[in-house]
């Protein structure tokens, strides 16, 4: 009885408005501390309270994560089905790495990790991660077909332009990070007008890379992101109906089975009086 208590509390706890947002206040408390952290003078002066504060923060945490394991109860295991909670045990674990000697340079990453955690917390942000974690299959495609479009203008651009521009085409590797500068649209035109005052032709070269490798090729992962983003939205809101409807069955069977226990107080009432007159009868 008292762990099912436990339980039901934690559950109203976890399920609160106020729950989300304490925890947020104290993720991006933690971004702050973390920032000041990188100040000399504020390191050097209040190291300790800084210090002191990480500890508080971490313990909020495991109290956090063990409060959701309580909601759970007694199937505490499906609190590792959600991703997002295995995230958040993770950097948990991860901050219980003691800050001293050569594991000082890992805990304070693990205290910077405290502020990633700032997106298993927004729903919003939750959906953006989940849509280019659904991206990634059809952006290898994508990415494929982008490293054969950059080796071929990468071999072609050497063997026509390394003996005027040797700078930016002196090997296969040069010239690949050449068409990367042209594919940002970083100051690219000097490359070609470097290439123009020798061969006519060579804005052909130029303007076929930057219309396929920048305009169609980014735009395909724009594509790819956008669709899934609106996948993942969708598959929220079907997990929002589905919750809403788990909840409304609930509340009529709570209906359900408070009419049944006043009809039933209703017939023992009248059992007891009939009862009652019987007996004065007799």
């Amino acid at each position: 009885m008292l762990l099912n208590s436990l339980q039901r509390t934690a559950h109203k706890i976890v399920s609160s408005s106020w729950f989300s947002g304490a925890i947020i206040a104290f993720i991006l408390l933690n971004g702050v501390l973390v920032g000041l952290d990188t100040s000399v003078y504020i390191n050097a002066n209040f190291s300790t309270h800084i210090g002191i504060a990480y500890e508080v923060i971490l313990w909020i945490f495991i109290v956090e994560a063990l409060t959701k394991m309580m909601a759970n109860y007694p199937r505490v295991h499906h609190y590792f089905r959600d991703g997002w909670n295995c995230f958040d045990f993770a950097i948990i674990v991860f901050c219980l790495i003691p800050a001293t000697g050569q594991l000082a340079m890992i805990a304070r990453i693990a205290r910077l990790l405290r502020v990633v955690r700032i997106v298993s917390v927004l729903p919003q942000l939750r959906v953006l991660v989940t849509a280019l974690i659904h991206s990634l299959p059809g952006m290898i495609n994508v990415v494929l077909l982008m490293t054969v479009i950059f080796y071929v203008y990468g071999v072609a651009g050497y063997h026509l332009f390394n003996d005027v521009d040797s700078e930016h085409w002196e090997s296969l590797g040069v010239s690949l990070l050449t068409l990367f500068r042209i594919v940002t649209l970083e100051d690219w035109t000097d490359i070609m007008y470097i290439a123009l005052d020798t061969y006519w032709w060579a804005w052909i070269y130029f303007l076929s890379f930057v219309v396929i490798a920048t305009f169609v090729i980014i735009n395909l992962f724009i594509g790819i992101v956008v669709t899934n983003v609106q996948e993942a939205k969708e598959a929220q809101l079907a997990a929002l109906r589905e919750e809403l409807d788990t909840a409304e069955v609930i509340r009529e069977l709570k209906q359900t089975q408070e009419a049944l226990k006043r009809v039933q107080d209703h017939m023992e009432r009248n059992t007891n009086i009939d009862e009652r007159k019987a007996r004065s009868l007799k």
